[in-house]
């Protein structure tokens, strides 16, 4: 490995071990009562060290890892140019669902932890809806439409988006007993037949 390789090797060890200690001590002293200072000692670097990685405590648990990794709009991208632009945001969030229930532990408790704390709620709408914009220019890219002005692009970034916080919902209340993709296929299918009434 170059000397490049193990600097961004020893870079991505420290920040997801900041982002393990962030969820340890949220879990085990409630969110309100972790700070940057308690998260780096228990990471064992500096409190400097914390900020070279994250911007605030908020991030490293909703962006574990790093806020500067690619969006589901730069997956969307990366999809076929033939697909449809369902079935490509279907294909890029399949990748970003596997990726995060490889640890499902540690999902499971970082949704409990995002879920039990209302002061999170401000943060997350702000990046829901910042991901959103960005779904739909990519859709429109995709379709041939405007994003600002055509219904198909932020109708069905907002689509999206819903559904995938219904499944993380559905999820998280089963215990993984389900995985992430399959629950989300169902959510698209149903949404793709027209969403029709139960039992019809």
């Amino acid at each position: 490995m170059t000397e490049r390789g193990l600097r961004e090797r020893k870079k991505a060890d420290t920040r997801a071990a900041l982002a393990a200690a962030t969820l340890r001590l949220a879990i085990e002293l409630g969110w309100e009562n972790v700070t940057v200072e308690a998260i780096a000692a228990a990471a064992d670097v500096s409190y400097r060290t914390f900020f070279n990685h994250f911007s605030a405590k908020e991030e490293a648990l909703l962006f574990p890892a790093g806020a500067d990794q690619p969006r589901l709009s730069a997956r969307l991208r990366a999809q076929p140019p033939g697909a449809g632009a369902l079935a490509a945001a279907r294909a890029a969030l399949h990748a970003d669902l596997t990726a995060l229930e490889a640890d499902a532990a540690a999902l499971h408790d970082r949704i409990t932890v995002i879920a039990g704390t209302p002061a999170l709620l401000p943060r997350l709408v702000e990046i829901g809806a910042a991901d959103e914009r960005e779904v739909a220019v990519a859709i429109a890219e995709r379709t041939g439409q405007d994003a600002g002005t055509d219904l198909y692009p932020g109708l069905l970034a907002a689509v999206l988006s819903a559904a995938v916080r219904v499944t993380f919902s559905r999820w998280h209340v089963q215990r993984g007993a389900v995985p992430l993709t399959a629950l989300l296929d169902e959510a698209l299918d149903a949404l793709a037949a027209g969403l029709p009434e139960p039992g019809r």
